[in-house]
C-alpha cells in the first residue's frame, strides 16, 4: 500500500511539473528549449561614454541629439533610453552617459551596427569621445 501511494504521489509531482512548464510557455523535455533564452527574451545594449576633456557642452548635446535620432531611422531598436551618470558612490571611472537599447534579437542587433545612421553617429561621436563600455545581454527575469 506504501509502495502505491508513493507511486502515486511521485506520477502526481511529475505531471504537476509538466503541467506548470506547458503553461509557461517552455518544454523542458527539449533541452535546447531550456537553454534557448533568446525565444523568451529581449536583447539589452548598453552603452557607456566617456568624454574627452575638451569636448564642449555643445559638442555632448550634439552627440545626445544624434543618438537619440537613431530609433526614427534604424526600425529594428524596439526601445531607447539614455540618461547621465548620478550615482553617489563614485565608481564610473569617468563615464557620464547611459544608452540603452533593446532588441528582439541578434539579427536585428546587426543590422542596427551595421546600419548607414549609426556609422553616421559613430563619425560624430569619434572625435570626442575618450572611451566606451558597450555590454550585450539577454534579459532574464
Amino acid at each position: 500500500m506504501k509502495t502505491k501511494i508513493i507511486t502515486l504521489l511521485i506520477v502526481l509531482l511529475i505531471c504537476g511539473i509538466t503541467n506548470t512548464a506547458s503553461a509557461m510557455g517552455r518544454d523542458y523535455n527539449n533541452i535546447s528549449t531550456i537553454s534557448n533564452i533568446e525565444k523568451d527574451s529581449l536583447l539589452r545594449h548598453v552603452v557607456l561614454f566617456k568624454f574627452k576633456e575638451d569636448a564642449t557642452k555643445e559638442d555632448v548635446k550634439n552627440i545626445e541629439n544624434a543618438f537619440k535620432a537613431l530609433p526614427s531611422k534604424i526600425k529594428e531598436i524596439i526601445s531607447y533610453e539614455w540618461g547621465l551618470n548620478n550615482s553617489p558612490e563614485g565608481l564610473n571611472k569617468g563615464f557620464t552617459h547611459c544608452f540603452f537599447l533593446t532588441f528582439k534579437n541578434e539579427q536585428d542587433r546587426a543590422i542596427y551596427l551595421d546600419h548607414k545612421d549609426h556609422k553616421a553617429f559613430g563619425a560624430i561621436l569619434k572625435p570626442h569621445l575618450e572611451d566606451v563600455l558597450v555590454l550585450d545581454y539577454w534579459a532574464s527575469k
